[in-house]
């Protein structure tokens, strides 16, 4: 007979779930706080939402990281894919060690060292800080953790059905766009959806690699911040937190319909 969580546990869960999301969900109920001093309340106000779409530079700074996140987590996720490949079907090539360390560095690295390296290199081969650089040293921040997931996935994926494709006919290439991509497009997917939430969290990086012109969001609420917390800090932090809500419900929904016919 199984015995359920003893209540030490169920204690430590519980705390651990108040410390983690008791000050996320203060944040979301007090950006519909009627008062600007965000330690009162003063009844329920959507005005600080009216207010938010009405400010032109947070809503400019939300356009340009939306911007960047999509564009790195593209070029990520491309590039992230190869090298998993590389490093899960590649064998004990020459310098595989090298490659692999070099793939998963950025894991390891403190975000200081790694925005102030892509400074250096962007300043050295004469390159103007911009919006293109920012998509650059996010796209080498985030590639790593691609290569984890998808190299993850591919070390348990049946290669005997690549293998039964390039017998009858498929080149390895076609054989991996036909066969293998569509088996690991979930993992590629996760892939994606994590690059692109950390380059909408990234701060220190995008610091180092912005100008004018590409000011993010995060900058911008950390500059206004550094005034004094304003509620509209607040409601576009509950909008971020409801949109990675929703896009972790998506993916969950359409992950169980996928699983679905193979369980029954």
């Amino acid at each position: 007979m199984r015995r359920g969580p003893s209540v030490f546990n169920r204690i430590s869960i519980g705390a651990g779930l108040v410390f983690l999301y008791a000050p996320i969900l203060l944040l979301m109920i007090y950006s519909f706080n009627d008062s600007r001093a965000v330690n009162v309340w003063a009844g329920f106000s959507t005005r600080w939402y009216t207010a938010l779409f009405r400010d032109s530079q947070l809503m400019g700074a939300l356009w340009i990281t939306l911007r960047i996140g999509v564009v790195s987590a593209s070029i990520a996720t491309v590039l992230g894919v190869m090298a998993a490949v590389a490093l899960a079907r590649g064998g004990l090539f020459r310098g595989r060690t090298l490659f692999s360390g070099m793939v998963y560095a950025p894991l390891v690295m403190p975000e200081v060292i790694t925005g102030l390296s892509l400074l250096l290199l962007f300043v050295a081969v004469g390159l103007d800080r911009g919006f293109w650089t920012v998509v650059m040293a996010h796209a080498t921040f985030t590639l790593c953790y691609v290569a984890v997931v998808v190299q993850a996935r591919l070390s348990t994926f049946d290669t005997a059905l690549e293998e039964a494709a390039q017998d009858l006919g498929c080149p390895p290439w076609r054989a991996f766009f036909a066969v293998t991509l569509p088996n690991i497009i979930p993992a590629v997917a996760a892939g994606w959806v994590l690059a692109l939430i950390l380059s909408l969290d990234d701060l220190v990086i995008a610091s180092f690699t912005s100008g004018p012109g590409s000011t993010t969001l995060p900058m911008r609420i950390y500059s206004a911040v550094r005034l004094g917390v304003s509620p509209e800090i607040n409601a576009v932090s509950t909008l971020l937190i409801g949109a990675v809500a929703v896009g972790i419900a998506v993916y969950g929904s359409v992950s169980r319909r996928r699983t679905a016919p193979a369980r029954a």
